[in-house]
């Protein structure tokens, strides 16, 4: 094993200076060499090559050599048997090749992480129990129980919310009356009960959980009310300070987690939930499994998305308003390039003059609770209250995918005249 890592880092060194990264190589030779200071110096000049172009435009090289950097930091870093801040800047150097660097030296990042972690627990468990002071405890139960009235979350929400259609609502429903009645009509629908069983559902009700297991992590945040806002910025900071941000009464610097692939960064938050069946339907694949946390008062614009979602509620509540894709053009879709999934309409400051066609359009809503699921079809569009009557919110967004819309035709002919034999020949998850 050690062989074949070696052969890959020495290809990615010879792809690097073909490249012209001659100053590179030389800082990761003499880190590899047991340099810190070339190390860091390394790190530095991959760093500068990930923001010299758009991130599609950056090469595949670069984001590995990036990852080559901090895997030599965190082993020099590390090396020793240093303190705890030596832990932490290792651990810090991993989590940043996790989630800047490219996928060849992944499995790598990942043992390292595998191997810090086992060592700081080791000696520290006291120490991480007792990192969430006992105030923080009674915020944190406070803020996941929600006991607000409806009739003061309805204050919170956009016009006419709850007036309308309401999502319509099921419970532990069959993979086969699901593909039947939702997936292939492409009709919206909260499940309950079908997430109970999750691990989640309970431990991370226990903030000391959450900082045992995550705090010294360090992962990328959302600051402002949304992505569409000016003032919306991203940084990098550890769970333990997303966790104090989220209990902060500063609504200029409103922090959550947002789309982030969080639990194949932490495998331990991972082995918290399971992707439910529905997962499966229509022979697709899982196309991402991102954790959204945040506090009260962030919003998600209203927006759609490509591919089919199901958003999990694993603690708190959400409003959800979805209206469909056939009256897109009266949703005043936003033209730069980057943002024509999401609309110019602003619900919860609503100019009905500035956009007269969205005033009378027919939408469908509701409130998700803990334990719920919510069925996204493809272009639906939705938007989303965060924490309508919690002051936080843990939430698991699985977005799926069909393969081929030529195979999935020809599977909903096959489900509707042989449904039992669909369910058992037909459905499964690919997963990457």
């Amino acid at each position: 094993m050690a062989t074949v890592g070696g052969e890959k880092r020495a290809a990615l060194l010879r792809r690097i200076t073909e490249e012209g990264g001659f100053a590179f190589v030389a800082s990761a030779e003499k880190a590899a060499a047991g340099d810190v200071r070339a190390a860091e110096a390394a790190r530095e000049m991959a760093w500068e090559q990930l923001h010299s172009a758009p991130r599609d435009e950056v090469g595949a090289a670069w984001r590995d050599a990036y990852a080559l950097a901090c895997l030599h930091v965190a082993a020099l870093r590390g090396a020793g048997g240093g303190g705890d801040d030596d832990r932490r800047a290792a651990l810090r150097a991993l989590d940043m090749g996790l989630i800047m660097g490219g996928g060849l030296l992944r499995v790598e990042l990942e043992d390292a992480i595998a191997r810090v972690v086992a060592d700081r627990r080791g000696g520290r468990d006291g120490d991480c129990e007792a990192a969430a002071a006992a105030g923080d405890v009674e915020r944190w139960k406070e803020g996941i129980a929600g006991d607000r009235d409806l009739a003061d979350v309805l204050k919170l929400l956009p016009v006419k919310s709850l007036s309308c259609k309401k999502i319509e609502r099921r419970s532990c429903i069959s993979l086969e009356t699901f593909i039947r009645d939702y997936f292939i009509c492409e009709s919206p629908v909260i499940l309950s009960g079908c997430i109970d069983h999750w691990p989640a559902r309970t431990k991370w009700k226990d903030i000391k959980y959450l900082e045992r297991i995550a705090g010294d992590r360090t992962i990328p945040v959302e600051v402002g009310k949304n992505y569409a806002c000016t003032e919306w910025k991203q940084e990098l900071i550890t769970f333990s300070q997303f966790l104090e941000r989220m209990w902060s009464s500063d609504s200029a610097n409103l922090t959550y987690l947002a789309q982030h692939p969080l639990f194949d960064q932490i495998k331990e938050l991972r082995e918290d939930i399971t992707v439910p069946e529905y997962c499966s339907a229509g022979g697709g694949e899982l196309q991402s499994l991102n954790a959204w946390f945040g506090p009260h008062g962030t919003m998600m614009p209203l927006h759609h998305d490509l591919h089919h979602n199901l958003f999990a509620q694993v603690l708190g509540r959400k409003y959800f308003r979805l209206y469909p894709a056939s009256v897109s053009v009266d949703l005043y879709p936003r033209t730069e390039p980057m943002l024509r999934n999401t609309s110019q309409v602003d619900l919860d400051n609503f100019d009905e003059k500035e956009f007269p066609k969205t005033v009378d359009l027919e939408f469908m809503d509701g409130i998700l609770e803990e334990g719920d699921m919510l069925y996204i079809p493809p272009k639906w569009w939705h938007y989303m209250s965060y924490g309508a009557d919690h002051l936080f919110y843990l939430a698991v967004d699985l977005t799926f995918v069909i393969i081929d819309n030529r195979a999935l035709t020809a599977n909903h002919t096959v489900h509707i005249k042989y449904s039992k034999h669909f369910l058992k020949e037909s459905v499964a998850v690919i997963w990457i």
